[in-house]
């Protein structure tokens, strides 16, 4: 059998402008701007034409977004209603999807689509069940595509599942399911106790050619591929390695006696997978879940939505692997997460590098916080990390960074504020990356810095607002 590879890819913060010195007066408060503005103004050629109030982003982003990336429904139709709308069910896995498209230094094939092939998603799961059901996922492809089969088992090791736990899904009592251009789907829910912080292998069989499929590329998880139908194969004897998650965007459970719900991480590469060790979950969300099940008591799953290179305000032009704006995202991403309680958004830094200015960043978050609460979905702000000395610094980005935090923490429109700066902050300096959290790029925390990011969230918080709360308008 042959192992995955895992090849670190260039940042998706680079931003391909040149490095530029720091300033030891970059820091000073002399350059922020009135943190107040509830106008988006307008933007730089390249992004959004006109100001618009805070509430219209909402309408922006739809129209910024391609028309794959707005199915009819969050998730689609299940293939059977009764099902999808049991108590019960918790999101305990999720993947923010992109486009198919080719990624310069990836070998991950969605670009290009798959023929008669199965692909094995290797997914950490951070809630537990006494019932799977799984989503199958078409929401950017720009034709129908039939999945075949799809099974899922615990994984042993690699791409073995362990003996006597594989189950084939069905869709509405059918083993094969179309899905249309645009769309998701669950499965038919199957037995199968699942313990929180376990790892699945779902895999899922093609016969016709897909054309581009839905995937989410960066992953620091090697995957798995094969030729022809191998996906009731408990053994991964056929496959080989492949870097992403293809047509599999989401995991729920028929939550254990102390899952309540799930809190949604939300941000860009930081919040993916920052420059974690591979195959080693140790991406912040991960550490978050630990924490959260290592208390007594109900508790909360954690999904991951962050996706690598992702902005808040606008699509990345010629770059569909970095995903669609977040707040064209956010609805399905974020607020149609089975048992959503909460949402922590960390995004920003990207559009910084792009030299979004903070009035347009504050008008973006607060889009985001409405939506939110139109949902009854509770919205903690993460103050930015620290930038100085990476590739995207300059004295004004700095400004904005300072603007951008000072607001989060000070304007009271979030829920409650995850202060993710000064947790990761160099001693003494809160304007660089502490270098025992520094990956080397004075951007991305490595594997102490996800974990210090995940341990400088509050659990009363979370948990206090998720105990005897109606989840929100995500349940299923």
């Amino acid at each position: 059998m042959n192992s995955p590879a895992h090849p670190a890819p260039p940042s998706p913060h680079d931003s391909a402008r040149a490095p530029h010195r720091r300033s030891r007066t970059a820091g000073t408060r002399s350059g922020r701007r009135e943190p107040a503005a509830r106008r988006l103004p307008a933007l730089a050629a390249g992004r959004l034409a006109r100001p618009v109030a805070a509430a219209a982003v909402l309408a922006l982003a739809a129209a910024l977004a391609p028309a794959a990336a707005q199915p009819a429904a969050a998730h689609g139709t299940p293939a059977r209603p009764g099902p999808g709308k049991s108590r019960g069910w918790v999101a305990a896995w999720g993947a923010s999807q992109v486009a198919g498209s080719t990624i310069p230094w990836s070998d991950c094939p969605a670009g290009e689509g798959l023929e008669n092939q199965t692909v094995r998603n290797v997914l950490f799961v951070k809630g537990g069940g006494s019932s799977v059901r799984v989503r199958v996922t078409n929401a950017f492809g720009t034709q129908p595509v039939t999945v075949d089969k799809v099974t899922v088992a615990l994984q042993a090791e690699g791409a073995d599942a362990v003996p006597g736990t594989l189950r084939t899904l069905a869709f509405g009592g059918d083993r094969a399911t179309t899905l249309a251009a645009g769309e998701e789907r669950f499965s038919d829910p199957v037995r199968m106790p699942v313990r929180a912080l376990s790892t699945l292998l779902v895999s899922v069989h093609v016969d016709k050619a897909t054309g581009p499929v839905a995937n989410h590329p960066f992953t620091a998880q090697g995957n798995y591929l094969a030729d022809g139908d191998e996906a009731a194969d408990p053994s991964g004897d056929d496959y080989a390695g492949t870097p992403c998650w293809m047509l599999v965007s989401g995991v729920d459970v028929r939550g254990d006696h102390r899952t309540v719900g799930s809190v949604v991480a939300f941000g860009d590469s930081i919040t993916d997978t920052a420059s974690t060790t591979g195959n080693a979950n140790q991406r912040y969300p991960d550490h978050l879940a630990r924490r959260l099940r290592a208390r007594t008591g109900p508790t909360l799953s954690v999904v991951n939505a962050g996706l690598g290179g992702n902005r808040l305000l606008a699509d990345r032009e010629g770059e569909p692997y970095y995903g669609v704006a977040a707040l064209s995202r956010m609805e399905r991403d974020a607020f149609g997460q089975t048992g959503v309680r909460s949402v922590i958004l960390l995004e920003g830094v990207n559009d910084i590098g792009y030299d979004a200015t903070a009035e347009e960043l504050i008008a973006g978050y607060q889009a985001f916080i409405e939506e939110g609460h139109r949902h009854g979905v509770k919205v903690y702000g993460g103050t930015l990390l620290p930038m100085a000395g990476s590739l995207i610094w300059t004295e004004s980005r700095q400004a904005t960074w300072d603007a951008v935090n000072h607001w989060i923490r000070t304007s009271g429109a979030f829920d409650g504020v995850i202060d993710f700066a000064a947790a990761t902050a160099s001693p003494g300096d809160p304007l660089t990356l502490n270098p025992a959290y520094d990956s080397g790029d004075h951007l991305h925390p490595n594997d102490a810095g996800t974990r210090a990011m995940a341990e400088a969230v509050d659990l009363d918080l979370l948990l206090t607002d998720a105990r005897g709360r109606t989840p929100g308008a995500g349940r299923r």
